[in-house]
């Protein structure tokens, strides 16, 4: 069993980097925002940026945590049988990953949801005879029925809001499509669920579909991935639970304030992952909205943010935009300010200095270009289409060999042979693997960061 002690109280920080100068009458102002949370009880693989001194420490936080991992037991599950035996053996894994005092069950789902551990709507408190058992009660499932992957998130939900833990969170394992409910059912369970808890959805083998995998990680606020070979998993899944036990803080928000006569036109999460959030917004005040970002611990995130202000004469400088790391209190006071950072605009006829983009920025910019270059190279190269799909895809290498993103380009290079990479010449392959098709897509919006 891993050994997590209970984590630290964490320190929020916001950096933000942008060019803030602006041409006159120019009204269009890009910063990229970092917010960083250390001090906590785990260090994530990315070095983190030093806190600035205007850092907040959380007051009094309790890091308490609540999971439900959802077992896909449908009848392909059975096939090869073997399958059905690695996802036991990595449900019984994160099982052993889970820290003394956390609250969890395992639900087993087919074209509906079953508690296979503890049941009777309970979560059991992990220490060892808890775990012993749910390993126990792990080793009688078995592969049968159908996809209904809303039914499986929504009994998750009623396990989880039984708990008042602070972090609630949720492992969902697939090999296969929803088949047996409609897509708006699953669109409806996914939208009742969202702000409730998070959650790490994964694909096992190759007969699923990408984006419903991601989706549900998408609007729940948690990391996609495949896992094409069933012997993976057990690994998969302590990485992915030692991630949860080393969160520390819950549902904060990154609020964007801005003054009269402005307004954001777009706010969207950069790095680990590219993950839009404009449409997410919720207003918290006057000229002030809320985005989510989730639970944190030990780690480091970008976010682009984009405002229009008013136009203004050469000369004149103002505050774009105030961003603030928000933490709602449990009583609906004021909440906390865990740290904050300022977007200026500032009017020159500098030329330079106002036609100079910002490197961070860029990067960015080119990594989100780069996700929706590959999403749509791949869809082109489904519907037939090899002239569109050659392009998208020779786009997709040329921006990843522009950014050093050297993981991306390995997994492109198994969808097309690469001529010239600087321009982005390439050939489709005659013969794709379903492994590789399928791990470049779900892959395709994890970025790298900007090397200052």
């Amino acid at each position: 069993m891993a050994n997590f002690s209970k984590p630290m109280v964490p320190r929020f920080a916001v950096e933000v980097y942008q060019n803030v100068n602006l041409p006159e009458g120019g009204r269009e102002v890009n910063a990229i925002v970092t917010v960083t949370s250390t001090g906590g009880g785990t260090t994530g693989e990315t070095p983190l940026p030093s806190l600035s001194p205007g850092s907040v420490p959380l007051p009094g936080y309790d890091p308490d945590a609540a999971v439900v991992i959802m077992v896909d037991c449908s009848g392909s599950m059975d096939y090869p049988p073997a399958k059905m035996r690695n996802a036991r053996d990595a449900t019984a894994a994160a099982v052993d990953a889970l820290r003394d005092g956390v609250a969890f069950a395992v639900v087993a789902g087919t074209h509906q949801a079953r508690e296979a551990y503890p049941g009777d709507g309970r979560l059991a408190i992990a220490d060892a005879t808890t775990r012993a058992q749910a390993k126990e009660a792990l080793r009688k499932l078995s592969a049968g029925g159908g996809t209904a992957i809303g039914t499986w998130l929504r009994l998750a939900d009623r396990l989880l809001s039984s708990s008042d833990a602070a972090i609630r969170h949720g492992i969902l394992l697939t090999d296969g499509r929803n088949e047996h409910e409609e897509p708006d059912a699953l669109r409806a369970s996914l939208d009742a669920c969202a702000g409730r808890f998070t959650c790490d959805a994964r694909g096992v083998g190759t007969d699923w579909e990408v984006k419903e995998v991601t989706g549900i990680a998408s609007a729940l606020l948690g990391s996609a991935d495949i896992v094409a070979d069933p012997a993976g998993l057990a690994a998969d899944f302590t990485r992915m639970m030692e991630a949860v036990m080393g969160k520390e803080v819950a549902d904060v928000a990154l609020r964007l304030w801005t003054p009269q006569g402005a307004e954001v036109l777009f706010v969207k999460q950069v790095a680990p992952t590219v993950e839009e959030l404009t449409d997410r917004r919720r207003e918290s005040g006057p000229r002030a909205g809320d985005y989510p970002t989730g639970a944190w611990g030990d780690e480091s995130r970008d976010y682009h943010v984009c405002v229009r202000v008013p136009y203004a004469h050469v000369g004149q400088e103002m505050l774009a935009a105030r961003a603030s790391l928000v933490l709602p209190t449990p009583d609906g006071s004021s909440p906390h300010v865990l740290a904050q950072g300022l977007i200026r605009a500032v009017w020159t006829d500098d030329l330079e200095a106002s036609t100079a983009i910002n490197p961070q920025v860029a990067h960015y910019t080119g990594q989100a270009e780069l996700a929706q270059a590959i999403q749509q190279g791949l869809d082109l190269r489904k519907s037939g289409d090899v002239d569109g799909a050659t392009a998208k895809l020779g786009r997709a290498v040329q921006l990843a060999n522009r950014s050093g993103h050297e993981d991306t380009a390995k997994l492109l290079a198994k969808v097309v042979d690469v001529v010239d990479a600087a321009n982005g010449t390439v050939r489709l392959k005659s013969k794709v693997t379903e492994e590789a098709e399928m791990t470049l897509e779900t892959r395709s919006t994890k970025t790298v960061r900007v090397k200052k």
